[in-house]
């Protein structure tokens, strides 16, 4: 599956750029669509990743020197429409990142989001649960983490790694204090059940979910832990406990490969971006949760009648107090030559 085939090539790529309150191009929302739908997972399919996607694909769509433009654009796009998702205050996204280690989630974090209100936009890590979330239900300390309406928060790494990591070392099962029926030989397919339950119990409450795989070949890994070691910088960055973790290597495809297969919905469909090239997956992972974004569509408030009257008389006001030679409404005379195109 390949990004962009069947595509026009894009001469001169470009996502939706737009005046704030203008309606969205068709054609170019399009084009942000034709981008993203290979790295879908049909829901109902059966997945085998080293068959069906390869992460070190990045089509024909654009080039790596295209990239940065388009991610500024996809970055100008989420702050806009995250300021619009805040001011409506009825929907929140949850955006779900798993990968393996080394796959670039933080880093495809802080390029994403680079330009967004930091108050819009909460990050979370799980890492092993503390004695506190042992004795709740698994899904207990992800609940606690979920965004507010008007909110994007990103699981860097979520609740799916109860049904990959539990599943590749099961032994993990037994700090769960689960009783016996829970932890029967039926337990992954009842977790994939609970899970794609309680996704669409988010979204039809008014939470999208955001799934996004970030595809790394076990090469490109390898690389970038040699260069946490060879980097002095990057030293911080390493665990050793990563590269043991290597020898599960074909384990944890299969157990992504299942996970991707079974909690693939049509309610909260996964992505499975190439992760070996950065520019690439930066721009994936954008054009997904802009995508999602203009799904929804969220307006600013309408102002009402008694509201808007008050504002008229408050702009009265102020033009009043405007200093000698300069012009009384300076942003109202602005718009009024971009409109006439003189601005």
């Amino acid at each position: 599956m390949e990004p962009g085939r069947g595509s026009a090539m894009v001469t001169e790529p470009t996502w939706p750029t737009h005046a704030i309150g203008e309606v969205m191009d068709n054609a170019r929302v399009q084009r942000i669509r034709e981008f993203i739908k290979p790295f879908r997972v049909r829901p109902g399919s059966e997945v085998l990743l080293e068959r069906d996607f390869d992460p070190s694909n990045t089509g024909d769509f654009f080039t790596e020197e295209d990239s940065k433009g388009l991610l500024e654009q996809g970055v100008d796009l989420l702050d806009h429409y995250q300021s619009r998702l805040a001011a409506q205050d009825t929907y929140g996204v949850l955006m779900v990142l798993q990968a393996l280690d080394a796959g670039g989630k933080d880093s495809t974090i802080r390029h994403v989001t680079s330009g967004v209100n930091p108050q819009g936009v909460v990050v979370h890590g799980f890492r092993a649960p503390s004695a506190e979330e042992l004795d709740h239900d698994y899904l207990w300390r992800y609940a606690q983490k979920l965004p507010a309406r008007g909110q994007i928060a990103i699981f860097n790494r979520s609740h799916y790694e109860e049904v990959v990591v539990v599943r590749v070392h099961p032994e993990l099962l037994e700090h769960q204090k689960l009783p016996p029926a829970a932890r029967d030989e039926g337990v992954w397919e009842r977790r994939y059940r609970e899970i794609n339950d309680w996704e669409r119990f988010l979204v039809e409450n008014g939470f999208p979910v955001v799934k996004l795989f970030l595809n790394l070949s076990k090469e490109e890994q390898r690389y970038r832990f040699l260069r946490r070691i060879d980097y002095p910088e990057k030293n911080w960055k390493f665990n050793a406990n990563d590269v043991k973790e290597r020898a599960h290597w074909d384990e944890y495809q299969a157990a992504f490969s299942q996970m991707l297969s079974a909690t693939s919905t049509e309610h909260a469909p996964w992505y499975v971006v190439p992760a070996d090239h950065k520019w690439l997956l930066r721009v994936a992972v954008a054009a997904v949760l802009v995508n999602t974004l203009i799904d929804i569509d969220p307006q600013y408030p309408t102002v009402t009648k008694g509201a808007r009257s008050a504002l008229l008389s408050s702009k009265v006001e102020l033009e009043a107090q405007a200093p000698e030679g300069v012009a009384a409404d300076p942003i109202a005379a602005r718009l009024a030559a971009t409109a006439d195109g003189k601005g």
